[in-house]
């Protein structure tokens, strides 16, 4: 199955400001990539690497790992217990957003109102139970993700995508968290750029490298650090 790297498509119309944009929203959101419910877990070999910064040296560690058709990650052979974590994290996180809940479940209690569209897409405005959040979308692709999460807000720009045939996958975005009162940025913006892979002819599709790079924010120096995930079969 070819993987196809490219821009959000344009929008075949745009949405009037204050238009109800439920429809569009819906479409862009059933065309994420997401995991069919039979999903049986994997496993493989995890190699985590940071680019030395000054006086550091290059770092190489590897370890063992295992998603759960339960989503959880194992990872083991890997002794630092801050790389254990971000190898356990990476891992988790790409699990979670390939779970598929109806948009129903997801958004049944919020309302979707267009606003301005500009060159990343047409604005959504969430109302409702999410009230504060805000989406962008250009065609069937989400390219914005401005999202409340546990007292912090976290905007997230997709770039380009990764067509899998069966839904999008985001290949290269940024991720800033902020204060949500002030606004003021918590921690640098983070660069990320994701290939994934069929994991059989069939699917699913998983990650097979993550390059997450950070800019230097207060007293913390910008750094760059690279998960492969490799030798990747299904687990039984």
């Amino acid at each position: 199955m070819p993987i196809s790297i490219g821009h959000p498509t344009a929008p075949s119309s745009v949405l009037a400001p204050g238009a109800d944009c439920t429809a569009a929203f819906r479409a862009a959101y059933e065309n994420r990539y997401t995991w069919d419910p039979g999903f049986g877990g994997y496993q493989g070999l995890a190699v985590w690497e940071q680019a030395g910064t000054g006086d550091e040296p290059d770092r190489r560690v590897e370890g063992r790992f295992q998603v759960g058709a339960d989503l959880k990650a194992t990872v083991e052979g890997i002794d630092d217990t801050e790389i254990h974590k971000a190898v356990a994290s990476q891992l988790w996180e790409v699990a979670i957003h390939r779970v598929r809940r109806s948009f129903e479940q997801t958004h049944g209690e919020n309302t979707f109102t267009a606003g301005d569209t500009d060159a990343v897409g047409t604005e959504v405005i969430v109302g409702g139970k999410n009230a504060g959040d805000r989406y962008r979308i250009k065609g069937d692709v989400v390219t914005m993700v401005h999202r409340h999460i546990h007292g912090t807000v976290v905007t997230i720009f997709t770039e380009s995508t990764t067509d899998t045939g069966a839904g999008y996958l985001s290949h290269t975005y940024t991720s800033q968290y902020a204060d949500p009162a002030t606004g003021a940025a918590k921690g640098g913006k983070s660069r990320f750029t994701d290939t994934f892979v069929p994991l059989t002819e069939a699917g699913p599709w998983v990650l097979s490298e993550r390059v997450v790079e950070t800019e230097a924010h207060g007293d913390t120096p910008a750094g760059r650090q690279v998960f492969r995930f490799e030798a990747l079969a299904p687990l039984g």
